[in-house]
């Protein structure tokens, strides 16, 4: 089946009567006998540049977001001689994740879950005040994009030379443009890509091993997938990925209301709209002119006058356009504006905007967001820096000594979390006459010295004996007991517990 034609009907009632966040156009596509398809052929958005208030947040958007993806790699953190002093590394074969101060391990991917609940928050509350802001000037996609649509009006020209070096027979000067277009992307995404996997490695060295062929052949392979998927997604696929691949526009509907500020039309200050020529008055109609500008610059290819839609974006370059074309004109500004729907009812009723920042549900989320943000560095606070884990052997449970006594295995882990050598004594309570050997450390294991090199994970083996006289006072099978590490440098002590078994009787 064919998709030869999409129709656009705007669905009926005014634009300040649409609910908000349900899209008030139907596209469906029919094939040549009339018959609904199951897509629409796409139709190419040719945005035009704009030039405002809006634009300019934008560009600044974009320029900052991009230097802070590029530049964090390069970043350095000194951490001693024997970490990588990459200010934030995901460092994969070591299971850890360095961020600045912090180190995360595997253990910790809590602090990873409480980074993502506020990131979610965040989005819930930003929606709720200003809608897709978050999609309109700080999504990858749109930043991308937008870089994308700059490098192909460069070679292009703008909207109308786009438009008509697309309908134009293929020559020499039209090749010239396209390739050094795709050629561009193609650059564009090879530096992101290029920084992407920075982050996975020490940036200085596999920079030098990715331009000497000498880089692991998995770095080579998710720079190649990294760098065509933006030249796929931000040059090819663009508004495409925001109307039928992100999941977020079909969410947004329910967390935004009449109170939330959107960009809107003014219908009842723009209706009836009509084109306007020099000297006409403006009695009985309204000041939109009907001159499409809002559309042209528009990155998605909608008309915000036929009221909110799934599409929109809320980068605001409507505003931009229209004001520009209402200043021409001579009349007010703001005919499109960012507005909420209880502003626009009172300003029909000639009274004055409204805005309600403290909602019950924005209440809830900044709430919620204090919540797990005090949650998370309380748990900071109270990090600690020595990591201990006793596993006793199930097998065999205890071994009988031949002068009568019980013996028992544990396998001690000390995770070193600070960025120097550090000392630790072991001890055991709760077992009378109770005798410590550590494999690898003659006489007493008490008196033997542990040492942990930096941000590192030391496995001893620990035998804990008790003579037959020491038996008589426990009186089970299984006894607590705990192990004591003490760093020799600070005197701090980490306590574990566990049992310890002996024979019935």
């Amino acid at each position: 089946m064919e998709a030869k034609e999409a129709f656009i009907t705007p669905l009926p009632g005014r634009a300040s009567d649409a609910a908000p966040g349900v899209a008030t156009i139907d596209v469906e596509a029919v094939n040549t006998k009339g018959e609904r398809a199951l897509f629409a052929s796409r139709k190419k958005v040719y945005a035009k540049r704009a030039k405002g208030t809006f634009r300019n947040i934008k560009w600044a958007v974009m320029i900052v977001s991009l230097a802070v993806y590029y530049i964090l790699p390069w970043l350095r953190w000194d951490r001693g001689p024997a970490l990588p002093d990459q200010a934030i590394l995901l460092d994969f074969p070591n299971a850890r994740f360095f961020f600045f101060f912090l180190e995360i391990w595997p253990q910790e991917f809590y602090y990873i879950t409480g980074l993502l609940v506020l990131a979610a928050l965040a989005l819930f509350l930003t929606t709720s005040v200003a809608g897709r802001a978050w999609c309109g000037y700080t999504c990858p996609q749109t930043v991308w994009t937008d870089l994308m649509i700059a490098l192909e009006r460069f070679w292009q020209g703008d909207r109308n030379a786009r438009m008509r070096l697309d309908k134009a027979p293929w020559s020499v000067s039209k090749i010239y443009k396209k390739v050094m277009t795709h050629l561009s992307w193609m650059l564009v995404g090879l530096l992101t890509g290029g920084a992407m996997v920075l982050y996975f490695r020490d940036a200085p060295t596999l920079m030098g091993e990715l331009v000497t062929g000498t880089a692991p052949a998995i770095a080579y392979i998710f720079l190649g997938i990294f760098s065509f998927t933006t030249y796929l997604l931000g040059g090819i696929a663009r508004e495409q990925v925001c109307i039928y691949m992100c999941p977020w526009p079909r969410i947004q509907g329910a967390l935004i209301d009449k109170d939330s500020m959107l960009v809107t039309y003014r219908d009842f200050r723009g209706e009836p709209r009509a084109k306007k020529k020099k000297g006409e008055s403006w009695d009985n109609r309204g000041d939109c002119i009907d001159c499409k500008a809002c559309i042209a610059v528009c990155p998605v290819g909608i008309d915000i006058r036929n009221g909110p839609q799934l599409e929109c974006i809320q980068c605001a370059l409507c505003i931009d356009a229209c004001n520009d074309i209402m200043k021409k004109v001579g009349r007010p500004q703001n005919l499109i504006t960012y507005e909420n729907f209880t502003s626009i009812e009172a300003e029909q009723r000639g009274g004055k905007p409204k805005l309600n920042l403290f909602r019950a549900r924005n209440v809830i989320y900044l709430g919620l967001m204090m919540l797990v943000g005090g949650l998370m560095l309380a748990a900071l606070l109270q990090r600690s820096v020595l990591d201990v884990n006793v596993l006793r052997d199930r097998n065999p449970l205890y071994v009988q000594l031949s002068g009568g006594g019980v013996r028992n295995g544990y396998t001690l882990k000390i995770l070193n979390k600070l960025y120097d050598t550090r000392s630790y004594k072991l001890t055991v309570e709760g077992l009378k006459r109770a005798k410590l050997k550590i494999v690898g450390y003659d006489g007493d294991g008490s008196k033997a010295v542990l040492s942990v090199v930096p941000d590192d994970l030391r496995e001893f083996r620990v035998f804990v004996s008790v003579d037959e006289t020491g038996l008589e006072a426990v009186k089970s099978e299984s006894a607590p007991i705990t192990f004591v590490v003490e760093d020799l440098d600070d005197g701090k002590q980490t306590r574990r517990d566990s049992t310890f078994r002996r024979p019935a009787g």
